[in-house]
């Protein structure tokens, strides 16, 4: 791997995560990232010659980790839907300098992928489930489909050692908050982690309303009434869940509040699109196009200045400044944002 100075954006933070969406493909139809009255049969997903090959990717992620990028993750949409997706997990485990390689993924198809994906070098695995009741989860999925294959999932993935497995859930008020505490008791003393998430205004399409967030708090006090809880130290610096621990020593949960305790100042993550942008924020309009320069034959070095150049003038923070942004109406002002399909969450 050949190294060069890692940047550090205005507000001193390090590169220090990737997460590549390698498709905009999705077999759910959640409302809070791709409703299905939008996202419908006929739409015009993004052509296969325009996502970034598994030879692109690799050479970008030789990049990064050249920049003091550690961590990947693989998203999408649904990853798994990616045609012959273990050949790149195989290329990016071999990929000097990183040390942490996992995928988020919604479960559907991780039964069928799990053992594969372990054996090219897959180290950990995060599912998405929002419920533990199929009524929930079935709306909440946009599909109508039940939880059996996610759960099947997340035992091949155990059985197979990609772990721990930490296990997603975007709590929407009015829609699954009484999820909170079965999801809690259905995973402690699996040695999974369960982490919820205050609901996001992630993109332009989730009809986000702060009045539609479940604070943290109130995560923690339903899930500590039931099961007493006591604070854990992060694992690292920058880490995005805050930690809790069971008291009786069966395990921890996470809760993410993005939205009541933002997380911007310690933030080392960057995304790379499918169309290959490189996005220094979930919430970001925009991006770097890294792939028509890689295209036109852009040399090492040349990449090299545009990933680093763009990290150096980021000063991204825009879960601190929400609470400006946040209207009357409890709302904020769209402003094109890239939608979170787009970007992996």
């Amino acid at each position: 791997m050949t190294s060069f100075d890692a940047p550090h954006d205005r507000l001193g933070r390090a590169l220090r995560d990737l997460r590549i969406s390698v498709t905009d493909r999705c077999n759910f139809r959640c409302p809070y990232c791709m409703p299905a009255e939008i996202y419908g049969e006929k739409y015009a997903f993004l052509p296969r010659p325009e996502l970034l090959t598994f030879e692109e990717i690799e050479r970008l992620v030789r990049l990064f980790a050249g920049a003091g990028v550690e961590k990947l993750r693989i998203t999408g949409g649904e990853p798994l839907l990616r045609h012959q997706l273990p050949r790149l997990v195989e290329r990016l485990a071999a990929v000097e300098g990183i040390r942490d390689l996992t995928l988020t993924t919604n479960g559907w198809l991780l039964s069928k992928y799990a053992q594969k994906l372990a054996d090219v070098g897959l180290q950990r695995v995060t599912v998405s489930l929002d419920s533990h009741d199929d009524a929930v989860f079935g709306a909440m999925n946009g599909r109508g489909f039940g939880t059996g294959r996610v759960f099947e999932g997340i035992e091949a993935a155990d059985a197979v050692g990609l772990r721990p497995i930490k296990i997603n859930s975007v709590v929407e008020r009015g829609v699954n908050e009484e999820s909170i505490v079965p999801l809690a008791r259905r995973f402690k003393g699996t040695g999974h982690i369960l982490r919820f998430i205050e609901f996001m205004d992630v993109g332009t399409l989730n009809d986000w309303n702060r009045a539609k967030v479940v604070p943290a708090r109130e995560i923690l006090d339903r899930v500590g009434t039931e099961f007493p809880l006591e604070p854990a130290d992060p694992n690292y610096s920058g880490e995005v869940a805050q930690r809790w621990r069971y008291a009786d020593g069966s395990g921890e949960i996470g809760i993410v509040a993005s939205v009541t305790s933002p997380f911007c100042r310690e933030c080392h993550r960057a995304r790379l699109t499918i169309e290959g942008r490189l996005v220094t924020c979930l919430f970001a309009a925009g991006g770097v196009d890294l792939r028509g320069p890689l295209r036109e034959g852009a040399s090492d070095e040349a990449l090299r200045e545009l990933i680093s150049g763009a990290w150096r003038r980021r000063t991204d923070r825009y879960s601190e400044e929400r609470v400006a942004q946040t209207g009357r109406d409890g709302c904020t002002p769209h402003r094109g944002r890239i939608e979170m399909y787009q970007v992996g969450g």
